[in-house]
C-alpha cells in the first residue's frame, strides 16, 4: 500500500488563481467566494496533487504524511 497525505489548504493566504484546479483538477476545486479546498483531504500520494502544491503562487497548500505528520511540501529545510 502506498503512501496517503494530509493536504490543506490555507485559505488566508489563498488567492483563488486556481494553480491546483489546474495541475490536480480531480484534487482541488473552487469554492464561490474562489478559495481552494481539497476534494480529499486525505488522498494516496500523487504526483499532480504535489504539483499543484509546487505550483500555488503562495505556497498556500501543504502536504504531510498522513499519520507521521513528516512534511512532504513545502520540504523542511
Amino acid at each position: 500500500m502506498g503512501d496517503r497525505w494530509q493536504v490543506e489548504v490555507d485559505r488566508s493566504l489563498c488567492i483563488g488563481s486556481a494553480q491546483c484546479v489546474h495541475q490536480a483538477p480531480d484534487a482541488f476545486h473552487l469554492d464561490p467566494g474562489r478559495q481552494s479546498h481539497p476534494t480529499d483531504p486525505e488522498p494516496d500520494a500523487h504526483e499532480r496533487v504535489l504539483a499543484a502544491a509546487e505550483n500555488c503562487p503562495v505556497e498556500a497548500i501543504t502536504i504531510t504524511l498522513l499519520g507521521s505528520g513528516e512534511a512532504v511540501f513545502p520540504p523542511e529545510e
